[in-house]
């Protein structure tokens, strides 16, 4: 196969899956609803993931704290990945699945989102955060891939991307977060 026709396949492969995403939007409109809600209360939003996805937690805590399409005052966001001493301390002491869960504890409150990433819907330091959250009343929305993984019941809102290879899944993350992002400007400012 020649590198345009090889392109030309990848291109048609995630425009496929963006389609396919369109099922996905009665959930997505849930989860907007949710950020808005907390944000409009005086709540908070985190993000956790690893790897790609605690990058696509940094991106999307920057769009709602710095600014997505418009200027704005500021949205209490952030990205648990970011403090690398709280990581390597909670690592060290508690063990690498805490990571997030002890953060969410320590600043989590109720009232506040936290929205877990995770391509496979099984991220264990995920998993210990959601749970956290959900017993200090903190709403929870799981980006995943097709099959949910875990995330699927831990999650009050999951949604559950049309695909199974990380890649496909982080490109479809992204723009789902974005789309979050463009809801949360439209609906406060």
């Amino acid at each position: 196969m020649s590198d345009a026709r090889r392109i030309a396949a990848a291109f048609q492969e995630a425009a496929d899956n963006f389609v396919k995403l369109q099922e996905q939007a009665p959930v997505v409109a849930e989860a907007a609803a949710m950020l808005i809600e907390s944000l409009k209360a005086g709540g908070k939003v985190m993000f956790c993931g690893n790897g790609g996805s605690a990058a696509d937690s940094q991106h999307l805590s920057a769009e709602l704290m710095g600014r997505y399409m418009r200027d704005r005052p500021a949205l209490p966001a952030l990205a648990l990945s970011v403090d690398t001493s709280a990581l390597t301390a909670i690592g060290n002491d508690y063990g690498y699945e805490h990571v997030f869960a002890r953060q969410v504890e320590g600043i989590g409150r109720a009232g506040d989102v936290l929205v877990g990433l995770s391509t496979s819907g099984n991220s264990a330091n995920v998993l210990a955060a959601l749970e956290v959250a959900r017993g200090k009343g903190i709403r929870t929305i799981g980006l995943t891939g097709a099959g949910g993984g875990r995330m699927a019941e831990a999650c009050d809102l999951c949604i559950k991307v049309p695909a199974t290879r990380t890649n496909r899944i982080q490109e479809m993350h992204i723009a789902v977060g974005h789309l979050l992002c463009g809801m949360v400007e439209d609906a406060l400012f």
